[in-house]
This record gives structure tokens, sequence and C-alpha cells, in this order.
């Protein structure tokens, strides 16, 4: 077995490993259904619908329906976690709503961009591997696992809690963060429609007061439903807190600003009107341009 395929397996069982971790965590005080805590089946469902998808993808050597896979997998594992609970309240079913809302608006949006676009490039070299596509549908099944984790809590947990501040600010957050993403992303989407925009960068709208407002929106209704989540955790179920750290770590320092900066730079990189608009706009969070 090559050194690559060796990393690429090794990644796989981490991935599994941590969200097993995750699951045992974010069981305790949970609802069960036989022997088996409703927090740990949607931990376990969501990795199984990323290894059963993998294998039609891997065949067909397409990414496609990637994005698609993971928005319906955040769908079904918070619909199978409110259909198992045997106690329903009111914190759960807007979590249901909010989760829903946000995976279907954004599942749609992905698959028609990359519909339009033909191909996914982060995906033309990893689809030929199979230990790295592998890894790379498993670490999906981690980062849905990560994101639902405090949302699958306030599902599952038996600690009840009614209507409270944390359950307003919360969701009035994560209206403020879906707004700001959909904002940003229909704008992008509208100057790229633009024949008189081809070969051009954005910098209008959000878009010139953050170079990524959409990630900052996606970063800021994770947050919402994190303070929705805080009054009903208990012992170890505070890893659920998790949540939007590694959404925050993961867009910032790995999959989504950085790959996005050096793509930008290596295509506009030099023009004077991209150094002046790098130079005078934020990185992340909304502000206005320097010298505004």
């Amino acid at each position: 077995m090559k050194s690559e395929d060796l990393r690429n397996y090794l990644g796989v069982l981490i991935a599994a490993l941590l969200g097993a971790g995750l699951a045992v965590a974010g069981s305790q005080g949970g609802y069960r259904v036989g022997n088996w805590p409703i927090y740990a089946l949607g931990i376990l469902v969501a990795f199984v619908i990323q290894w059963l998808a993998f294998i039609p993808a891997y065949l067909m050597k397409t990414e496609k329906f990637f994005d698609l896979t993971g928005s319906l997998t955040y769908l079904t594992v918070m619909v199978l976690a409110v259909a198992l609970a045997p106690e329903r309240d009111l914190r759960s079913w807007i979590m249901l709503v909010l989760v829903s809302t946000w995976a279907l608006r954004l599942g749609t949006f992905l698959f028609m961009r990359i519909k339009n676009a033909g191909e996914d490039r982060r995906f033309r070299e990893i689809k030929q591997s199979f230990g790295r596509f592998l890894q790379t549908w498993t670490i999906q099944g981690l980062w849905v696992s990560f994101s639902l984790a405090a949302a699958l809590v306030v599902v599952t947990s038996q600690e009840r809690v009614p209507l409270d501040g944390f359950l307003v600010v919360g969701v009035l957050v994560w209206l403020f963060g879906f707004s700001i993403e959909v904002a940003a992303d229909s704008q992008k989407s509208r100057f790229k429609a633009d024949p008189e925009n081809e070969g051009k960068f954005i910098h209008s709208g959000l878009w010139s007061w953050s170079r990524h407002p959409n990630y900052f929106g996606e970063i800021v209704l994770w947050v919402g439903v994190m303070i929705i989540a805080l009054p009903v955790l208990q012992g170890w179920q505070w890893v659920s807190l998790i949540s939007p750290v590694f959404i925050t770590v993961l867009l910032t320092r790995i999959s989504g600003v950085p790959l996005l900066e050096k793509r930008a730079d290596e295509k506009w990189g030099g023009q004077e009107d991209y150094e002046t608009y790098k130079a005078n706009t934020s990185v992340l969070i909304p502000r206005p341009p320097k010298g505004a």
C-alpha cells in the first residue's frame, strides 16, 4: 500500500473516531430508542449516508451531488431525531425549522452552482483516487456531525427548558447570519450572471465591506444555534459547543477563505484595482472599507 493511500485511510479512521467520540459525549442525558441513544444514531446516519453516496460518486467519477448530499444529510438527521424523540418542545421544533431552512437553501444553491459550472474544480484530482475521495466524503460526515452537535442536543436531550431569552436571542442571531449569507450569495450570483462582469471580481454590495460576507453569515447563524442550545447543555454535552468553533476554523483556516484567497490572488494578483480592494476591505467581518 502506498504511503498516500495509508494516509487517506488513516484520515477516514480518525474522522470516524472523532465522530464516535462526539456521539458518546452528546448522548449523555439524551433519549434512547431501545439501547441506542438517538444522538448517536444521528451521528451514525450522517456518516452512513456519505459512505453510501460515495459508491456511485466514485464509480461515475463525479462530485456534482457532493454538496447536495451534505445538505440533505443535515435535513435527514434532524428529521430523524425529531421523529424518534419521545418528547418535543418549542425549542426542538424551532431548531428543526432553522436547520432545515438553511440546509435546503444552501444545498439547492450549491447544487445549481456546480450544475451551471459543470464541475467543482476542487475535486479534479481528488475524485480519481479511491482513498482520497473516500476520505473527503467521510470528512463531510464529520463536518455535518460537528455542525449539528448543539442542534442535536436540543432535540434529543431529556433536559427541557421553556421559552427564554436564549431562544429569542439565538433565533435573532440566526436570522441575522442567514440573511447576510443569502444576500451575499444572491449578489455574487447576479454579478457573475452579467456578461459584462466576465473575468472581473465582485466588490459591490456586501462584498464591498467584506471579501467573504457569505462565510461571515454562515458562522453567525451557527453561533445562533449554539445560543439556543446553551440552557439545555449538561455534563459532556458541553462538547457540542465545538459546532461554531469547528465551522469558524474550517472556513477561515482550512477549506474556505484560504482556498478562495489563493485562487483570487492567482487570477487578479498584481492588478491595481484588486490590490486596492484587498488592502482596504476586511477579510471576513463586514466593516466600511478603509478610506471610505
